[in-house]
């Protein structure tokens, strides 16, 4: 008989996000356990929906403090939610303050609980005084810890002073989302048409103070090569960037479909990730880039995974972190270096198939779960 898994999400699928992205393919993947998942509901409504054969609780927030859902019944429906499943295991997707206390209540004492540490929590002053109890309370309460990087047991991090109950389980790429399709050569040539075949530095990712976008506004006044910028997605600091610069070389060209994004990917040439904080913890955007050929160039990020992803002077550029004039030099060295630029294009594919996949990701969760359970 199957043991029950269940996943505690901030949201799930059609909801797009790099931690959606994982808890999909970890509930759909992890074949060898009954699965359902449990998050806030992104329209409003509570109800119970089946996605792909996944039972799937929605609970409608009732407000939201500092990016964070609050729904004064959850309480509720996860008490009858785990009363009814009577999971083996819990998962819960981290950061997720408000669910630290009801988790650590709620989870009954023989089943296990598992923390899969996406990120810590930054930036939030006395909001994460207040939070910092309960965080340490759920860390003590976990049977595991996964991190998604070993960069991220960092002494910076609040994981680190329970490293004896961590291992890495990296994040991956659904990798059929991003092989080329029939139809995909004519839209690639489109998008390069419309751009009058420049060099295309591409963006991607919420627009978001540590995705580090102004970072790349600045260094465009650096970058010699003749070239366009593509800002893809958006986000509380939109209009902000916007309205920060005037050049005709930066497009910002909004959300990108999920059925069209491979084949930005595919017509870009450097994709610019410019994430700046270790709230960037491992970098979905960027496996996804370097899958389809495209080579990235980083900024140092002292405990993140950015720099185990793609590594400095093998599969793309790493500058130290803010040197926006180094991060358009970097830019430049790759648009007139062919060689080095195919170099690091085949070797960032390679990478990324070999390490970096949902498949290997859920095969590697379903023997660290199935090791938790026989610990016994």
């Amino acid at each position: 008989m199957k043991k029950t898994l269940l996943q505690i999400a901030k949201y799930y699928h059609p909801v797009e996000g790099g931690i959606e992205t994982v808890t999909k393919y970890m509930a759909e993947g992890l074949s060898n356990f009954e699965n359902a998942v449990i998050c806030f509901s992104h329209d409003g409504i509570t109800r119970v929906d089946d996605v792909n054969g996944i039972k799937v609780y929605r609970i409608a927030p009732s407000m939201k403090v500092s990016s964070q859902d609050i729904a004064f019944t959850y309480y509720h429906y996860l008490k009858k939610v785990i009363y009814e499943l009577q999971p083996d295991i819990i998962i819960l997707h981290c950061p997720n303050p408000f669910l630290y206390p009801i988790t650590a209540k709620l989870t009954p004492r023989d089943t296990k609980l598992v923390l899969l540490w996406h990120s810590d929590i930054l930036g939030k002053g006395l909001l994460y005084r207040l939070i910092n109890y309960y965080e340490k309370k759920i860390l003590k309460r976990a049977d595991l810890i996964l991190a998604t990087s070993p960069s991220y047991i960092h002494p910076s991090s609040p994981i680190y002073g329970f490293r004896d109950k961590i291992k890495v389980l990296p994040n991956g790429i659904i990798r059929k989302d991003f092989l080329w399709r029939p139809g995909d050569e004519k839209t690639v040539e489109e998008i390069r048409n419309k751009y009058q075949y420049k060099k295309i530095i591409f963006f991607v990712g919420r627009h978001a103070t540590y995705k580090g976008i102004n970072y790349l506004i600045e260094a465009e006044k650096y970058i010699k090569s003749d070239c366009i910028i593509l800002i893809g997605g958006r986000g509380p600091e939109t209009e902000k960037l916007k309205a920060s610069t005037t050049s005709k070389r930066i497009k910002f060209i909004g959300r990108i479909p999920n059925e069209y994004l491979r084949c930005y990917y595919y017509a870009s040439d450097i994709f610019a990730f410019t994430s700046c904080t270790k709230q960037e913890a491992f970098g979905i955007a960027l496996a996804e880039a370097m899958f389809c050929g495209n080579v990235p160039v980083t900024f140092t990020i002292e405990g993140s995974g950015v720099n185990w992803v793609s590594l400095k002077g093998e599969t793309g550029e790493e500058v130290p972190l803010g040197d926006v004039k180094a991060y358009a030099a970097a830019i430049d060295k790759l648009l007139s270096d062919k060689d080095l630029y195919m170099k690091y294009a085949s070797a960032g594919k390679d990478r990324i198939a070999r390490m970096f996949t949902c498949e290997l990701s859920a095969t590697e969760a379903d023997k660290l779960l199935h090791q938790l359970i026989n610990e016994e």
